[in-house]
């Protein structure tokens, strides 16, 4: 893949470069937006722009392909590729956007490194570009084929059947199609995006897991109002769900992505484990609803931490959804227990004393430190990395490596 005189040239200049890309990726967003406002309008969230993650996660996936591609020139990482396939189909991306975002990466490039861009070294990182561009491009078209829609034509509008409150921060809409067509296939943990119109009339997305059985034409999705911290914006697109939406209101929603997701054959008999905490249990209820509805006989663990009772999001779904189960089993941590659960741990999640089958398919989904966190855990308790998939609500700030 990678030309061996490019290998080179990246090996060289990769310290470089990757000291530079937050100065680069800094630029090149200013550049870009300031000469093509329109991609702020439903393609971009302004709040990841705001916080810098949307940066930083560009920054890291250019150089932890690079790094890849260093690594084994004949191999592409295929989970980074997927990760971002998933994410660019769900906010249709489309194939000339990645020479759009060539002109303006490229120009800042060459503004940051200056006389050290020489025409080898612009050469060599165009070849990883388009390496990149091209892999994405072809994993982004067959997402499209497969959800039977046109490149970038994700949108269908939904009407909100009912709203449900599920903690003070919490809400949950069940959606069904306006237009009266079949819904569209999705897989267990996936999400699907929501774009609304914000009060300046910008068009502002997020995506959203979706927290309910994904077959059939009722789909759920459980939104928690997200507070600005350390001088970042209250999120635009939670609270406009939370204080504006409806029942009988219409959202739209994109086609179902996202590359973590359980597929469960009526003959399955691996066991699962599922471990969240706070909002990213979401994933995992619409995991154990699939479950429930195939009645498959897996054996199941659920492991969830919050910081109370009245603070777990779906708590009452999930406790039904396990003892409907016959192989299933949950435990919890609250930072503040109630009576609501006796049995409850109190605290962090710890799973020492916890048997986590060393052959489980694991789902992790929750802040990066608390993944971070038991990702270790499960590491030390003999469970493979390669069995541990994680899901991150936002741009991905983590892509661990095998032994990480």
């Amino acid at each position: 893949m990678l030309s061996a005189e490019s290998a080179a040239v990246i090996r060289a200049t990769l310290p470089a470069v990757g000291a530079a890309l937050d100065e680069i990726t800094t630029r090149f967003y200013g550049a870009m937006f300031r000469d093509r406002p329109e991609l702020l309008d439903g393609m971009f969230n302004r709040g990841n722009q705001a916080s810098g993650a949307q940066r930083r996660a560009l920054a890291g996936s250019i150089a932890g392909f690079a790094t890849a591609l260093l690594d084994d020139p004949d191999t592409r990482p295929d989970t980074l590729l997927d990760r971002i396939a998933h994410k660019h189909a769900a906010v249709g991306v489309t194939d000339d956007q990645y020479t759009i975002v060539h002109k303006y990466l490229f120009g800042a490039i060459a503004e940051v490194l200056g006389d050290a861009v020489t025409p080898e070294v612009a050469a060599a990182w165009d070849e990883v570009y388009w390496l990149m561009a091209g892999a994405l491009i072809g994993r982004e078209a067959r997402l499209y084929q497969d959800a039977g829609v046109e490149p970038g034509k994700v949108w269908r509008q939904w009407t909100v059947v009912e709203r449900r409150g599920e903690t003070p921060d919490v809400v949950s809409f069940l959606l069904r199609p306006a237009d009266g067509r079949p819904a569209p296939r999705a897989r267990a943990g996936q999400y699907v995006s929501v774009q609304v119109r914000m009060t300046d009339g910008v068009h502002q997305l997020r995506q959203y897991s979706l927290s309910s059985e994904p077959g059939g034409d009722l789909r759920r999705i459980t939104v928690k109002r997200v507070a600005g911290t350390a001088g970042t914006p209250d999120g635009e697109v939670s609270g406009l769900l939370h204080e504006q939406v409806r029942e009988g209101d219409e959202l739209a929603l994109s086609a179902p992505f996202g590359d973590v997701f359980l597929d469960d054959p009526a003959d399955a008999t691996a066991p699962v484990t599922l471990i969240s905490a706070g909002i990213g249990g979401t994933p995992m209820t619409g995991i154990l609803a699939h479950l429930q509805a195939l009645g498959s006989a897996r054996p199941v663990l659920v492991l969830h931490a919050d910081r109370s009772p009245a603070d777990h999001a779906l708590r009452a779904d999930t406790r039904r959804l396990v003892e409907r189960l016959p192989n299933a089993r949950a435990a919890f941590w609250y930072e503040r227990p109630g009576t609501e659960e006796p049995d409850a741990h109190e605290g962090l999640m710890n799973l020492d004393g916890i048997e986590v089958p060393a052959d489980s398919a694991v789902f992790l989904c929750g802040p990066l430190p608390f993944m971070r966190e038991v990702r270790a855990q499960l590491l030390r308790a003999g469970v493979p990395a390669r069995s541990i998939r994680y899901e991150v609500f936002g741009p991905d700030l983590w892509l661990p490596g095998p032994a990480a």
